[in-house]
């Protein structure tokens, strides 16, 4: 039987594709659209037929097609306005992916043709992806509760996956590949609480890429929201699913990092794919310059997603249940995540934030924001509220310039050590909110950061103009990768002080993909377009001792109360006890002197809580250094440099050079 539109038996309640007794009935949102158009096409491509959406309401088209179901291929073509100076860029010759697709039957690709004004004519369809309707979905999973105090490792499904060894050659770069066991065995042997899988969504690569030979490895250049890059979901959206229910098993959160904060149809002449071709000034922000209205570009990549907008809002929220029901994602976290709150400055009350925050379904997952972007009051660190956790940049920043030798930073290293109160103590938040991390997708990877002074970005293409210049790093003695043992064991020696810090901090540690390894990507501090060895994890040339010492780190960590308890610390005394005491080498307590010598390399930071006592020292001068101790018996529970001794007696102890040494009382038998 052939596909044919049932006269306004079109319903508007439910946007996307939805499967009926009936066949399917297509919903799309649009303010300006004089007419919309679901187009059926066979799995080589021809265009099978063309059905008006004929029930409009409220702003919704809508329309049955008979005699089709789940499998069925379809795209949208809208008309309305044509008038690229005051927004409007309708062009039936644009064949357009639905927002709301939940599956997209291949990648999206790069071509002049998609970005042609209207007067050009030409027909897109051979070039865009064709969304494939979905069966109806009653089994929705249960809503796995927030988990705050563990550790997060961030990885690239593709990255991550394509060079282990025990990945099946037909999955490799692939959702399919991570429920492999040896990944999961990896987690459970850091003790990973939660993977943030870095954007999983249908994205297209940056308009000058192509020319370059590069590709987008990273995602963060979305395009249709609900739908998973085929490249990473061979199956659909089951292999998602399939993944999520593996972790949840063993224990393991998967939270997805989302990009709701620009698209990749870019700016006034980038590709016409989805939204701009059905209603631009609903889903972007546009401003008046000159009486001519241009997209406001608050994300650097040409578009900012309207996000005060009730259609938008519901998009966005929408999709996030979908993962979460559907799909069985535990949370996510949101790039440039202020613009969520664009107002047009950043407002913490703004009404995408509250809905989110009091969502039932969303409320109770993980919620992490970037809080910061480039536009303005983009920057907004500790001011999303109780909801979100945040990923703490100046912790990155602090600690990374206390290992430095930067001056004048011992009271900043206690400061971030202790939760960075200054920017989450307030409004009941705890210490947890604090996203610590030392180091992220987007900059050097920990092996990187003590092996260059600066970045070497000149594969992306850009003369190494793009990536951060500031990265508080330093090589050692070496610029680059060095054939000296004595070179390779400091920096290996330093990675181990800075992962230290990091599992001996207040806060929520996260680290990134390979860190735990030794990775490096050549000095390559903004790989988002390499999708080669740069960024693809090398697990033969892993440094498994440094495996294990992160793993040690980690259980450390967990079973003392002393470091994880979720509160601030205070220094006063209660019930005969101080939270926290800092101490200088020199049997003392820290003064204000102390804390504005330029050159505090030493600190001790002795921890209580209850039974639990420990005594973390930082020493970051490149000679051993002789440290006093409380009264009492102590021994060393954990040490960043393992080889070497480090001698303890009655009243002291030897600190090795560069070092970070955890002692603890002994267990009373």
């Amino acid at each position: 039987m052939r596909p044919e539109l049932v006269p306004q038996a079109g319903i508007t309640e439910a946007l996307g594709a939805s499967v009926t007794p009936e066949g399917v009935n297509f919903a799309v949102y649009s303010e300006s659209a004089t007419a919309i158009w679901v187009c059926l096409f066979d799995e080589t491509d021809v265009e099978l037929g063309r059905f008006a959406l004929d029930v409009h309401q409220d702003n919704v088209w809508a329309g049955l097609v008979a005699n089709i179901g789940p499998g069925a291929r379809y795209g949208l073509r809208a008309d309305g306005p044509y008038d690229p100076d005051q927004g409007f860029f309708f062009d039936p010759n644009k064949l357009l992916v639905d927002p709301y697709a939940r599956q997209l039957d291949r990648v999206f690709v790069r071509s002049p043709r998609l970005g042609l004004g209207r007067e050009e004519a030409v027909d897109t369809a051979s070039l865009v992806p064709k969304a494939i309707v979905q069966a109806a979905n009653d089994d929705t999973v249960r809503v796995r509760r927030k988990k705050t105090l563990g550790l997060f490792y961030e990885l690239n499904v593709r990255g991550f996956t394509m060079r282990h060894p025990d990945a099946a050659d037909d999955l490799r770069g692939t959702l399919g590949a991570l429920t492999n066991r040896s990944f999961i065995d990896h987690f459970k042997h850091l003790g990973a609480d939660t993977v943030q899988l870095m954007p999983v969504a249908g994205w297209i690569d940056e308009g000058h890429l192509p020319a370059l030979g590069l590709t987008n490895a990273w995602g963060y250049n979305p395009v249709a929201y609900f739908a998973l890059d085929p490249r990473l979901a061979l199956g659909g959206p089951q292999d998602l699913r399939a993944m999520t229910e593996a972790y949840r098993k063993a224990g393991i959160g998967v939270i997805l990092d989302v990009v709701y904060n620009h698209t990749g149809e870019s700016d006034a002449k980038g590709p016409i794919l989805s939204m701009k071709g059905l209603d631009p000034q609903t889903y972007y922000r546009f401003v008046d310059v000159d009486g001519k209205k241009q997209l406001v570009n608050d994300t650097g990549t040409g578009n900012t997603l309207r996000c005060d907008h009730p259609a938008v809002q519901r998009l966005v929220i929408e999709s996030l249940r979908y993962y979460v029901e559907e799909l069985g994602v535990a949370g996510f976290r949101f790039d440039l995540a202020t613009i969520l709150g664009r107002d047009p400055g950043f407002n913490p009350e703004a009404e995408m934030l509250k809905k989110i925050k009091a969502d039932p379904v969303l409320s109770q997952v993980i919620l992490v924001a970037e809080p910061w972007d480039p536009g303005p009051g983009g920057y907004a660190v500790g001011k999303f509220g109780q909801e979100f956790q945040e990923h703490n940049d100046t912790y990155r920043d602090e600690v990374r310039a206390f290992w430095r030798g930067e001056p004048y930073k011992i009271g900043s290293l206690a400061g971030k050590v202790a939760g960075s109160a200054e920017l989450f103590d307030f409004a009941g938040r705890k210490p947890s909110h604090g996203v610590n991390m030392l180091a992220v997708h987007d900059g050097f990877t920990l092996r990187d950061l003590v092996s260059y002074t600066d970045k070497r970005n000149e594969a992306n293409g850009e003369n190494n103009r793009d990536g951060h210049g500031n990265n508080h790093s330093w090589n050692c003695g070496a610029e680059g990768e060095t054939e000296d043992q004595g070179i390779v064991a400091a920096r290996k020696r330093d990675v181990r002080a800075l992962l230290a810090t990091l599992f001996l901090s207040r806060g929520t540690p996260l680290i990134q993909q390979g860190d735990e390894m030794f990775r490096t990507q050549g000095g390559n501090n903004n790989a988002y377009a390499q999708d080669n060895d740069i960024t693809w994890v090398d697990w033969a040339s892993a440094d498994g001792a440094l495996v294990d010492f992160v793993a040690a780190l980690n259980a450390f960590r967990k079973q003392h109360l002393a470091i994880t308890h979720d509160h601030f610390l205070s220094g006063q005394e209660r019930n005969g006890m101080r939270d926290v005491v800092w101490l200088h080498p020199d049997n003392r307590e820290m003064h204000e002197g102390d804390w504005n010598d330029a050159g505090g390399s030493v600190l001790g930071m002795h921890l209580r809580h209850k039974d639990d006592e420990v005594l973390v020292w930082f020493n970051r001068r490149i000679e051993p250094v002789v440290a006093y101790l409380p009264e009492g018996e102590w021994i060393v529970g954990l040490q960043s440099d393992d080889a070497v001794d480090v001698p303890v007696s009655d009243r002291t102890v030897v600190l090795p050079p560069r070092s970070v040494v955890a002692l603890i009382r002994p267990q009373q038998p």
